[in-house]
C-alpha cells in the first residue's frame, strides 16, 4: 500500500496521465527510497516524451546505477552531460561529472 508521499504522486499521475511531471516525481521519490526498478520505468516514460530532458537523463542514471547497471549508468550521463551543456545549464553538467567520476572511481 502506497504511503501518503507516493500516492500523491500516483493520484497526480491519475489526474494528468499525459504530464511526464508526475511520473518524474514518483521516480525521484523511488530513488530516495532506494526502489530503483521501480523508477525505471517512470524515467523512461519522461524520456520518451522529452528525449532531451537533461535532469530525467540524469535521475534515470542515477536509478541505473542503483540497480547494478553502473555501464548503462555512464552512457546515460554522458548524453545528459552533453544535453546539459547544449541547454547552457554548467552547474548541471558538473553535477553529472561528479556522478561520471563516482561511478568510474
Amino acid at each position: 500500500m502506497p504511503d501518503a508521499r507516493e500516492q500523491k504522486y500516483l493520484d497526480m499521475i491519475a489526474q494528468f496521465p499525459e504530464s511526464s511531471l508526475g511520473h518524474f516525481s514518483l521516480a525521484r521519490y523511488y530513488i530516495e527510497l532506494g526502489r530503483f526498478q521501480e523508477a525505471i520505468p517512470a524515467l523512461e516514460r519522461c524520456l520518451k516524451d522529452e528525449p532531451e530532458w537533461a535532469a530525467a537523463m540524469v535521475a534515470l542514471g542515477d536509478a541505473l546505477a542503483g540497480a547494478g547497471r553502473e555501464e548503462d549508468a555512464v552512457a546515460l550521463l554522458n548524453k545528459a552531460r552533453g544535453s546539459a551543456l547544449a541547454q547552457s545549464h554548467a552547474s548541471l553538467a558538473e553535477e553529472i561529472d561528479e556522478r561520471l567520476a563516482d561511478l568510474k572511481g
